[in-house]
């Protein structure tokens, strides 16, 4: 039953009205919490839609915001900051999607919910609360993460009342959220289960598995005997009960038996629906962030209408309850909803924080300023250089390492390679490629670069990152010199002992490496649980480990040059 009570929040009241219900084109009803002024003034309203409970995002309310590695910090609670927003003028109204907390309906897999696609449910409940008596018919929408790429699915109806869009930290190709370079990433377990820092989904027991809905018995039996040959998958425990159990754990069964790119991911790619949106967008992503920087500046060009790309200063993660980037949305809605000239779209619609100098770069596409891609070799005795090694392989044997499983051993085993001192500043904004050659022992192993600004005494943070399953190796047509692209569409087995070319594509960052630091390149078939760059991380957010025993050898000789191609810009093409 719908409540409504005014609620003292600090020196403001709000007036909450609880479990409303929302009707779907089908006879489902959704529920949502709305918060707004305790007066009848219609105002603009800004909608945030997930399965992660709307009673989580209430906390918002009274929890003061957590960073991370705060053991406090909740991944879930992303729906913004709701005081700010009726400070504003502005509705907030929180739902349930369809199958999740207190809403009707199945949801069954990925970005579907009981065979609705999300965006018809999202369209539904945005006409429902523009026509309410609170709201002037004017809607935004809000919220990070799962809320933000909710944005595009309702975006992509395109309802009448949704009159812009900002999205922070959205996740938009489903299968590079999921599969980094083919490599399995173990967070989106944790948002949907709620493991390591995240509440997860409000589950019911209308979330289902797609695989197992809509599957024949033996395709199932099929689909787990292979996964659980895979020696990384069978070294896992998570993943062996998963498989056997997946009622316990549906959604993530889904994930795991489509280590493939294909159908179900792209089904409902909001990359691919983004051709239907004209409204305006305003795009902000974190550095460090890149399992989504990719898809992020890939949405951003494939949008139509007026639109912003903002990438934000390093760490990657926000705070929780979530409250940054409110000053950038604000005065994005204020114009294109409130209709108020703030100067907003006078302004370059795509910046960067460049680490290093931590000052915005502006332009008017991406990358913002003219780069040109330039080589970095992996030499003899560690050393990365611009100049390329002149030893053949007879006299520059291969670098190496052997990678026991994690089972077995707690160290990672890690190659590095770094740059001299630098003398002047070397800034670099875009994206880029590691050429690797190596030969392993096994038919598979993943390759996992990160690459580090490295300050006097030691300190370092991390630039940016690549992954590929040596299997996944493949690249396609659209790729070029410094921008691969691989399809992931089919694992091609690698033959043990030959020397294989493996191009990583290195995920888009901006930063200024200053005289006096170094550029560190390290390599690895696993990552460390816990360093620098991962204590600000949620604790699942690592990458599946090799289940076998590899032995990797590593050339970087004048015959097979192993190089980074990185983005310098024209005006900072330093040497090192």
């Amino acid at each position: 039953m719908t409540q409504t009570n005014d609620v003292q929040i600090g020196t403001r009241t709000i007036r909450v009205t609880k479990d409303l219900r929302i009707p779907m084109r089908d006879g489902v009803n959704l529920v949502a919490d709305a918060y707004g002024a305790p007066d009848d003034t219609p105002r603009p309203a800004l909608v945030a839609l997930s399965p992660y409970g709307k009673e989580l995002q209430a906390l918002a309310l009274t929890m003061p915001p957590q960073r991370r590695p705060s053991p406090m910090w909740d991944g879930c609670i992303e729906a913004g900051d709701i005081a700010r927003v009726v400070d504003e003028g502005y509705v907030h109204v929180i739902g349930d999607l369809r199958g999740s907390g207190g809403s009707e309906g199945e949801h069954i897999g990925n970005y579907n919910a009981g065979g609705v696609p999300l965006g018809e449910d999202a369209y539904d409940f945005i006409e429902w609360v523009a026509a309410q008596p609170w709201c002037d018919g004017r809607v935004g929408m809000i919220g990070i993460s799962y809320f933000g790429s909710m944005q595009i699915y309702a975006a992509s109806e395109r309802p009448p009342s949704l009159k812009a869009l900002f999205i922070s930290g959205g996740h938009y190709d489903f299968y590079e959220t999921t599969y980094h370079g083919g490599i399995m990433w173990l967070m989106p377990r944790a948002a949907r289960e709620g493991r390591g820092g995240d509440s997860g989904w409000a589950f019911t027991d209308r979330v289902k598995s797609r695989m197992l809905e809509t599957l024949t018995d033996d395709e199932l039996k099929e689909r787990v005997a292979k996964r659980l040959a895979d020696p990384d998958v069978a070294a896992w425990p998570n993943l062996v009960h998963t498989l056997h159990y997946p009622k316990n754990h549906e959604p993530w069964f889904d994930i795991i038996t489509n280590e493939l790119d294909g159908p179900w991911y792209e089904e409902q790619n909001p990359i691919n629906l983004a051709e239907n949106i004209d409204i305006p967008v305003w795009l902000q992503i974190d550095q460090g962030r890149g399992w989504t920087m990719d898809g992020t500046i890939e949405l951003y060009n494939t949008l139509k209408g007026p639109k912003k790309l903002t990438i934000g200063p390093y760490p990657p993660m926000q705070s929780r309850p979530w409250i940054e980037e409110h000053d950038k949305m604000f005065r994005w809605y204020d114009y294109w909803i409130k209709g108020i000239d703030n100067g907003v779209m006078d302004e370059p619609p795509v910046d960067i924080h460049v680490e290093g100098t931590r000052q915005y770069v502006s332009g008017e596409q991406w990358p913002p300023k003219p780069v040109e891609h330039r080589e970095l070799f992996l030499r003899t005795r560690r050393a990365l250089s611009f100049e390329p090694e002149i030893f053949g392989p007879e006299t520059a044997e291969p670098d190496g390492f052997y990678q026991a499983p994690l089972t077995v051993t707690d160290t990672v085993e890690i190659l590095s390679w770094a740059t001299p001192v630098l003398t002047e500043p070397a800034e670099m904004i875009g994206g880029g490629a590691f050429h690797l050659f190596a030969e392993i022992d096994q038919d598979d192993t993943n390759f996992i670069l990160r690459l580090w600004d490295e300050a006097p005494g030691g300190k370092r943070q991390l630039l940016t990152t690549a992954y590929l399953k040596a299997s996944h190796r493949e690249l396609d047509e659209r790729s070029s010199y410094g921008d691969p692209y691989h399809p992931h569409t089919r694992a091609v087995p690698v033959e043990p002992g030959a020397i294989e070319e493996y191009v990583l594509r290195i995920y888009p960052f901006g930063a200024t490496v200053l005289p006096g630091h170094r550029i560190v390149a390290e390599l690895s078939c696993n990552e460390p649980m816990a360093d620098s760059h991962n204590a600000l991380l949620p604790p699942d957010s690592f990458h599946l480990p090799v289940g076998r025993a590899v032995t990797h050898k590593i050339y970087r000789d004048a015959v097979h040059q192993s190089r980074l191609i990185l983005p310098f810009t024209k005006k900072h093409s330093s040497e090192a």
